[in-house]
Order: structure tokens, then C-alpha cells, then sequence
């Protein structure tokens, strides 16, 4: 073997440990990613299998988010989370780039210099996206999955007399026409200005929190520290999405859209505050909202909650009398008065959402629709946003020994 020979078998075994150093290096920096990933796929598995477990978690660890993290982002007067999400999806997009980038130059490197394996580069770029996704799995299965697999609310808390487990079209007859009278005679009691429409004076966001307290002596899991429900910073973009509230998991905020109607706003304030006691399931938080409203010394409140089950009871009992026009015309009939107040955003509302618009609205609550109900169906809710509309089981459960 002559010198020549010696030296390139010397910087070829050089090569080699280098690269096997660098690989061990490599695997080794993985661990504590790949160990926070493993450890939110356990606690998913577990939550998915044993709703007991879940019940114990929401009961003792999940309010120590509320207690410390959500005391921290409640400094804040802004939505953090709405922030963090708008820098999410600009980090995803960066991602993409970086990502797109890195490979193109691992190929020219083995083109150029006809050597495979990773750049620099694309190995941080790859511990980059494990970090990312094992903290966002993590801390989205503490502030929200694990909570979609507790007990259902009437197994944890006795709601209403419970002298049967499914209610018929008597009970549903008699609790919707309850509230359709009591909605329609608290509407000529509020207060509205020239054009008809409500008007709220006093301080809304604190009444919602004492109202929350309030409930939490039937309901111990409301009890605890509640921040202020914080407005979208663009309510309009939030407004093409229909959506009247948020619960930010990743900032444990409660958010509300600052253009909707007045009258949606207490219950979409307790709404929202509920899902930070771990009531994540839309069905419960509404029943929740319903029941901090409607027992409130405040009218307003108390009109405000009938106005949030109102369609849902006049739905499903509309479907239940068979769509019978005739039949539908013998009970008490929703007034004009509640009509006009039971809408999501004002005409004058739409048209600044409509002349701020970046993106069409049809397209932006397509995508909000599609995403919510994916959200809710791996996350074991089979029937995806319908879920919403079993307040009304809450709803007669509740009144069970009240009105039959």
C-alpha cells in the first residue's frame, strides 16, 4: 500500500467517525422530544380508554393551568392566544419554506460532491419540527384533549329530578313552549335604543364571572380564578366564521367576537369561561352557559340565556310534531320581537365585515366548518358540530321536577 493509498483510507476512516459521531449525536438530542411526544400519547391512550381517569384529571391537575398559566396570559388586555395563532400558522408556513429549502440542498450537496445525508441544516431544521410538535402535543392534551373523554356532566353532577333517563314529545312540548313564553315576555322588558336594538349598560364581563361562581355551588368544578373574556382583535375575520366564542387551549383564554349582537354576549362569556373548568364538550358548555344566565338577578342575562336555546328546542320540536305547520301553529309562537334579537351580527355589522373581507365568506366558514368538525370527531365526537344542539337533552334533563 503505497502513501497515497494510506491517506485516503485514513480521511475515509475519518469520514466515517465523524459521521457516526454525528448520527450518535443526533439520536441522542431526540430523546427528550421524543420522550414528551411519548408521554402525550400515553396520557391520550389512557384518556381514550378510562373516562375515570379523565374525571380525576379535570377534578385536580387541569385547574392548575387556570390557576397559573391562565393567571399569567389574563394580564394581558390583548387575546395572546389569538396572536399565537396567527404566528403559528406564519411558523408553519416558515417551516414549509425551510423545509423546502433544506432538501433542495442535500440534493445538490450529493450531485456536487457525491456525498448523501443530511445538511447541517436540514438536521436542525428536523429537530426544530420534533420540539415543535412534541410541546404542542403535549400541552394541547393538558388544556383540551384529555377533557373531551370525562364522564358525561349528568353521570359527574345530578341534574334534575332524574326520574327517567329519555324524555318523549310530552316534556319537549312543555319545556319549549316554557320558553318561548318566558322569552317572548322579557323581550318587551329590555332596553333598546332607536333602531330596536338591545343595549347593555353595567359591567358585562364581571357579571358573567359572579355568575360562574354562583353556579359553581351545584357545579364545584367552576370555582377557582376566571380571567376577563378578551374580544378577537379581528372580530370580522371571526365573524365570516360564524363563530361567536373561543376557547384558546395553548394561552387558557376565554375569547368572544366583539361584533356579534349584544344579546349573544353573556352566555358566549359563560360559554367560553366553562370551557377553562374543563367543560369542553359544546353540548355541556351550553347547558352551562344556559344555567349562569338564566337563575341571574339581571334580566339581561336572563333573556340572553332562553335567547341561546330558543332555536335549538324550537327545532327539534318542530321535527318531532313531524314538520306539521298546523300543529306547529298551536303553541306559543316565538314573537317578532325575539326574532329581531336572535341573530348573530346586525345588518350594519355584516356590511363592515363584508367590506373588510380579505377572503370570501363562504370560503372562510367552509374551512372553519370542515376543521371544527374534524377537531370534534378525533376527538371521539362522532356526531361533530350536532353535538351542539344536545343541550336540549341537558335542557329537559334539568327541568325534570320543574315543569313535569
Amino acid at each position: 500500500m503505497n502513501k497515497k493509498d494510506a491517506i485516503n483510507r485514513n480521511e475515509s476512516a475519518d469520514r466515517k467517525d465523524a459521521i457516526a459521531k454525528k448520527a450518535t449525536g443526533f439520536n441522542r438530542s431526540l430523546l427528550i422530544p421524543l420522550g414528551v411526544l411519548a408521554i402525550a400519547v400515553v396520557l391520550n391512550l389512557i384518556g381514550w380508554r378510562s373516562p375515570s381517569f379523565c374525571d380525576w384529571y379535570v377534578e385536580n391537575v387541569f385547574p392548575i393551568w387556570a390557576e397559573t398559566y391562565g393567571r399569567l396570559t389574563g394580564i394581558f388586555s390583548f387575546s395572546v392566544g389569538e396572536w399565537m395563532l396567527y404566528a403559528g400558522a406564519f411558523l408553519v408556513m416558515l417551516l414549509l419554506v425551510w423545509g423546502t429549502v433544506e432538501g433542495i440542498l442535500c440534493i445538490v450537496r450529493k450531485k456536487k460532491k457525491g456525498v448523501s445525508g443530511l445538511t447541517k441544516g436540514f438536521i436542525l431544521y428536523l429537530k426544530f419540527i420534533l420540539w415543535v410538535a412534541a410541546i404542542v402535543s403535549l400541552e394541547m392534551t393538558l388544556t383540551c384533549f384529555l377533557q373531551f373523554h370525562v364522564s358525561p356532566i349528568n353521570e359527574r353532577y345530578s341534574i334534575g329530578a332524574g326520574t327517567c333517563d329519555e324524555y318523549c314529545l310530552e316534556e319537549l312540548i312543555i319545556l319549549r313552549d316554557y320558553v318561548v313564553v318566558q322569552v317572548n315576555a322579557l323581550s318587551e322588558e329590555m332596553k333598546r335604543d332607536e333602531n330596536g336594538y338591545l343595549v347593555y349598560e353595567g359591567d358585562m364581563k364581571t357579571n358573567a364571572k359572579l355568575q360562574m361562581h354562583r353556579l359553581s355551588k351545584d357545579f364545584p368544578n367552576l370555582k377557582g380564578y376566571y380571567p376577563d373574556p378578551k374580544p378577537f382583535f379581528f372580530s370580522d375575520f371571526f365573524s365570516q366564521q360564524y363563530m361567536m366564542g373561543y376557547y384558546f387551549p395553548f394561552s387558557m383564554e376565554a375569547n368572544y367576537n366583539s361584533m356579534m349582537y349584544v344579546g349573544n354576549y353573556p352566555t358566549t362569556f359563560c360559554h367560553e369561561l366553562s370551557h377553562l373548568k374543563g367543560f369542553i364538550l359544546e353540548d355541556e358548555a351550553n347547558f352551562i352557559g344556559y344555567l349562569a344566565c338564566v337563575d341571574s338577578e339581571d334580566l339581561f342575562f336572563k333573556y340572553s340565556a332562553y335567547l341561546s336555546v330558543i332555536r335549538y328546542l324550537d327545532r327539534d320540536f318542530y321535527k318531532a310534531i313531524g314538520e306539521d305547520e298546523e300543529a306547529y301553529a298551536r303553541h306559543p309562537a316565538i314573537s317578532e320581537l325575539v326574532l329581531k334579537d336572535k341573530i348573530f351580527l346586525t345588518e350594519k355589522a355584516w356590511e363592515q365585515v363584508e367590506e373588510k373581507a380579505v377572503l370570501d365568506t363562504e370560503l372562510v366558514e367552509q374551512v372553519s366548518d370542515t376543521f371544527t368538525e374534524t377537531t370534534l370527531t378525533l376527538n371521539g365526537v362522532k356526531d361533530g358540530k350536532v353535538s351542539y344542539s344536545r343541550v336540549v337533552d341537558l335542557l329537559l334533563r334539568y327541568y325534570d321536577g320543574i315543569l313535569y
